[in-house]
């Protein structure tokens, strides 16, 4: 009976680790962002969030104040981050300012973060004629063709609530 407990114990631990290192190695793209960053939050307990300078090249993770590490960026300056409100329509959102540690002011050209609770920003990205919605409580992303078809979608889906 000891046996089979420790061996459970064992088993649990090995696929726990693989899983969490699955997770770290897995290059970061716009269709696993928020689920990679909200494991990232769950674990830390604190709001895990990408910041990307100037021409989007250089790209860093923070986990509230602490730096985690640097990424390599798989986008350039010509994503646009938008939110989406039913009687205002699309607007682009406002770039974040950051500081970093010794209070020199950095130009932002993406941000997104993600609390331990799963709650992400809202904002619908567009990047490379895709439309990457991350407004949905209940998903990771939502992928759309064009922005026309994100603002379609959400419309259908207020219509529905109506």
């Amino acid at each position: 009976m000891i046996v089979i407990v420790i061996m459970g114990v064992v088993y649990t631990l090995v696929i726990t680790k693989l899983q969490t290192v699955d997770t770290k190695k897995a290059p970061l793209n716009f269709e696993n962002l928020k689920p990679v960053l909200a494991k990232l939050a769950k674990e830390s307990g604190e709001e895990v969030r990408l910041w990307c300078f100037d021409d989007c090249s250089e790209c860093m993770l923070y986990s509230g104040a602490t730096q985690l590490k640097e990424v390599k960026s798989f986008f350039d300056d010509s994503v646009g981050s938008y939110t989406y409100d039913y009687l205002r329509g699309m607007t682009q959102k406002k770039l974040d300012v950051f500081f970093d540690k010794d209070d020199v002011q950095k130009d932002v050209c993406f941000s997104f973060g993600v609390t331990p609770q799963g709650i992400s920003d809202q904002i619908l990205v567009v990047f490379k004629e895709k439309t990457y919605d991350y407004t949905n409580y209940f998903s990771d992303v939502d992928i759309y063709n064009s922005m026309q078809d994100a603002i379609d979608a959400k419309e259908q889906l207020i219509e529905k609530v109506k």
